[in-house]
């Protein structure tokens, strides 16, 4: 569904990532694990078409679209929940839900998104500035959703969030894998990472260099922590 070969780049002179190759299936959980500074965030730029000084290539269910800019690749199925999440804090949660375009047939319906998140159907119209920090970060993974999405790029759902709230946006990373979507994850949270993931890249200093399933990372989980501090 969605892969990248080789993909390299920089910020002036300093290289930030170096041919990176990945790939995401359909149904398909995969998780980015690095320390600050490794280079996700660059990566996940790269992937939507806001950092232009690399080389490499991006494909998205068989479609390169490495030269497209965001908003085609937004409306080509490829879906950004970023971490700062990006709530419009004047307007209401059903608002904020029906703003994006709905980008392919199996966009989640409002009736969907209320019935996957019960909290945002009691708040639908309460402001976005009124929203707790989890209930905020459900409704930017719910309006990506909204869209029609194909893959879904989540960056760092689980910071700052109390475990019961993290443990929720798991069941929501696991409802979009059975209904086919493809999720990249970006994270340091090795153990919330565990939980969701089929797939775990490891990231350091700007190179993958390492390919685990999830039963691997599991069993390396204590010596990932230490290794990457985190």
């Amino acid at each position: 569904m969605l892969e990248i070969e080789n993909l390299s780049a920089w910020y002036g002179e300093a290289q930030a990532l170096r041919e990176a190759t990945l790939s995401v299936g359909a149904g398909e959980v995969v998780t980015l694990v690095g320390r600050n500074g490794a280079g996700k965030t660059t990566l996940v730029r790269c992937l939507m078409g806001l950092h232009r000084h690399l080389t490499g290539s991006v494909w998205l269910d068989g479609r390169d679209i490495t030269s497209l800019p965001a908003h085609r690749r937004a409306r080509a199925g490829l879906g950004w929940v970023q971490d700062d999440r990006g709530i419009f804090a004047n307007l209401s949660v059903e608002e904020n839900l029906l703003l994006p375009p709905r980008v392919s047939e199996s966009a989640w319906t409002l009736e969907q998104v209320y019935d996957a998140f019960p909290a945002l159907g009691i708040r639908r119209r309460a402001g976005g500035t009124t929203l707790s920090g989890g209930e905020q970060q459900m409704l930017a993974v719910a309006r990506v959703l909204r869209t029609g999405a194909r893959v879904l790029l989540l960056d760092e759902p689980s910071e700052g969030l109390a475990p019961v709230i993290v443990a929720q946006i798991g069941e929501i990373v696991r409802t979009a894998k059975q209904s086919g979507i493809g999720v990249l994850l970006i994270e340091q949270n090795v153990r919330f990472a565990a939980t969701v993931a089929d797939r775990h890249y490891l990231l350091a200093q700007g190179r993958l260099v390492e390919s685990l399933d999830n039963d691997e990372f599991v069993e390396r989980q204590d010596e990932l922590l230490e290794h990457l501090g985190i």
